[in-house]
């Protein structure tokens, strides 16, 4: 059975960059640039998670002791690594770097963690308001 591949990519902009500038320059030009480049990287899913940018969610990590908190988080699903071949890995080779060079116009890429998650899970609600709790389902009577 292959399986997806998500990248969740927790950024920080560039620190020249105000935040209107940063979320205008990632969903206005930096999108579509990811979108041009999908089917190549074989992306089946994108979002932008776009911080708020008020008092309460300025004070949510300062309250907790934590690190300043991210600018935006990106959701990145991928078909399996499985169903590429020889000639697609190289243009996604080259997709990425084309990607990385416009991150470099406004993310603070030293400052901004990425990593490959497998996500489980743990309760829904369905369209009737049910909810379907996945934990109680998996544990043993």
């Amino acid at each position: 059975m292959t399986s997806s591949i998500k990248l969740v990519y927790c950024i920080r902009r560039l620190p020249h960059l105000d935040h209107a500038q940063f979320q205008a320059y990632w969903r206005d030009v930096h999108a579509p640039i990811v979108l041009e480049r999908a089917a190549v990287l074989g992306m089946r899913h994108y979002v932008q998670s776009r911080a708020l940018n008020d008092n309460y969610s300025k004070s949510l990590a300062k309250n907790r002791g934590g690190p300043p908190a991210f600018d935006g988080i990106a959701e990145l699903l991928f078909e399996s690594r499985e169903s590429q071949t020889e000639e697609s890995r190289n243009l996604a080779r080259i997709a990425n770097a084309e990607l990385i060079a416009d991150e470099r116009r406004f993310i603070d890429l030293s400052a901004s963690p990425m990593f490959l998650v497998e996500e489980h899970l743990i309760f829904e609600k369905d369209a009737n308001g049910v909810i379907r709790d996945f934990l109680q389902m998996r544990r043993p009577d």
